[in-house]
C-alpha cells in the first residue's frame, strides 16, 4: 500500500516515465479568464488540430456502446498506475489529461458511476488529499459529464492556475447562507449546496472519511438527492457533480450534459470550461459562462 508522504513523489514519477513512453497522451490547451457574476472562469481551449483529433478518439471511445464499449480500468493500463491506495481502491493516472498530474481514485472491482459514494470512496480520495493539496471531484452519471461506467473520482493539484484564487468559485464560500450544516450562495442561478469542512488537525482519513460522508449525504438531502434507488439504496436518484477540497465541499444536480455542444462536467461548477472549437468558444462568450452553467444545472428550489 501506499506509504505516507510518498504520493506526490511517485505520481510526477509515473506521470515523466508515462509521457516518454506515449502511455499518457496530454491534451494541450491555451486558457482565457472571462469574469461573470464575480468568478474569474477558467475557459480552456485546444491548442492544435492534432490536439482536437486526439479529443475526439478519446470521447468516441469513452462512448462506445453495447458489448463493444471498453473498460479501460479493468485491466488497467500498467503504464498508467500510481499506487495502492487500499483494499478496494487504487489510482492512475488520466490518459487523455488537460490539467498536469490528473489522478482518478479507480475501485478495483467494478462498481457503477452511479452508485452513490461510500466511506471507502472517500477514505482512497483523503488519503489522496492530505498528501497533496488538491481539489477532488466527481462526475456522478453520464448527464453529470461522467465517460466511463466503472466508479472512479478525480483528483487535480491546486491551485488551477497561476493566477487568481486555487479554485474560482472558492470565493463565494464566503457569502454564503448556511441553515445547519448545508449552505447556498445567493443570486447563483442552479441548484446546489455546500457544506465546510474543518477540524481535521492530523492527516486521518479515516475521520475525514465519516464526516465527508455525512456531510455528503446532507447536501444530498438538501438539492432533492436523498432517497438512494435500487438494491440496498445504493443507486443515485439523480446525476450531480461533487467538488472536494481539505476545506469544503460543493455538490450541484444536473439537468443534462451539454450546453449546445459544449459538455460540461464537475469543474465546470469549480469555475473551468473545456471547449474544443471556435464555435464553442463563442457559444461561451455569448451566453456566459453562468448562463451555460444553469443550462446544464437544475432550477434551485422553489423556483
Amino acid at each position: 500500500m501506499l506509504e505516507t508522504g510518498r504520493l506526490w513523489k511517485r505520481l510526477t514519477q509515473v506521470s515523466e516515465a508515462a509521457l516518454r513512453s506515449g502511455a499518457q497522451r496530454p491534451l494541450r490547451t491555451q486558457y482565457v479568464v472571462m469574469e461573470d457574476r464575480g468568478i474569474r472562469f477558467i475557459v480552456r481551449f485546444l491548442a492544435s488540430l492534432a490536439d482536437k483529433q486526439q479529443a475526439r478518439r478519446a470521447q468516441e471511445t469513452a462512448g462506445a456502446s453495447g458489448g463493444g464499449r471498453v473498460n479501460p480500468f479493468l485491466p488497467y493500463d500498467r503504464d498508467l498506475f500510481v499506487a495502492d491506495l487500499s483494499d478496494t481502491h487504487l489510482c492512475l493516472l488520466n490518459k487523455f489529461n488537460v490539467l498536469e498530474h490528473h489522478l482518478l481514485i479507480v475501485t478495483r472491482r467494478f462498481e457503477h458511476q452511479e452508485t452513490l459514494l461510500t466511506l471507502e470512496d472517500f477514505h482512497a480520495l483523503w488519503t489522496c488529499l492530505f498528501e497533496y493539496d488538491g481539489l477532488g471531484f466527481y462526475n456522478g452519471g453520464e448527464a453529470a459529464g461522467a465517460s466511463q461506467p466503472h466508479k472512479h473520482l478525480q483528483v487535480v493539484p491546486l491551485p488551477m492556475t497561476d493566477q487568481g484564487p486555487r479554485v474560482p468559485v472558492e470565493p463565494l464560500l464566503a457569502s454564503t447562507v448556511f441553515q445547519g450544516v448545508t449552505g447556498v450562495t445567493p443570486g447563483i442561478p442552479w441548484a446546489h449546496a455546500w457544506v465546510r469542512l474543518s477540524g481535521f488537525s492530523s492527516p486521518d482519513p479515516t475521520g475525514a472519511a465519516r464526516v465527508s460522508l455525512e456531510r455528503y449525504r446532507a447536501m444530498l438531502e438538501a438539492v432533492g438527492l436523498g432517497a438512494g434507488g435500487g438494491p440496498g439504496g445504493r443507486r443515485q436518484v439523480g446525476p450531480y457533480n461533487l467538488l472536494v477540497t481539505r476545506e469544503w465541499m460543493l455538490l450541484t444536480p444536473r439537468s443534462r450534459e451539454h450546453c449546445g455542444t459544449v459538455s460540461v462536467n464537475a469543474l465546470g461548477f469549480a469555475g473551468a470550461l473545456l471547449v474544443k472549437n471556435t464555435e464553442e468558444m463563442n457559444r461561451v462568450k455569448d451566453l456566459g459562462p453562468v448562463e451555460v452553467l444553469r443550462t446544464v444545472g437544475m432550477p434551485p428550489s422553489g423556483r
